[in-house]
């Protein structure tokens, strides 16, 4: 189940507080330990592309966009 279909129901289960109690026990997406989705960009929250080296956390074309104001320079 994504993270966009549980926001989804949970809006529809309001009206209903027995059925939302259970559904947040069975059906909730479970905290990620490890994988592609553990690591986001902190800038837009993209998961794909990520960098992490020098402790940067962005994907790639938030760095591209904010990569000569952090000092980094282009040598080509």
């Amino acid at each position: 189940m994504t993270v966009s279909n549980y926001k989804k129901v949970f809006k529809q289960l309001k009206a209903k507080p027995v059925k939302l109690k259970s559904f947040l026990k069975h059906s909730s997406p479970k905290e990620r330990t490890c994988g592609i989705s553990n690591k986001r960009c902190e800038r837009c929250g993209r998961a794909g592309g990520h960098i992490s080296k020098y402790g940067l956390n962005l994907c790639r074309q938030c760095f591209r966009e904010i990569s000569t104001k952090i000092g980094f320079k282009k040598y080509s």
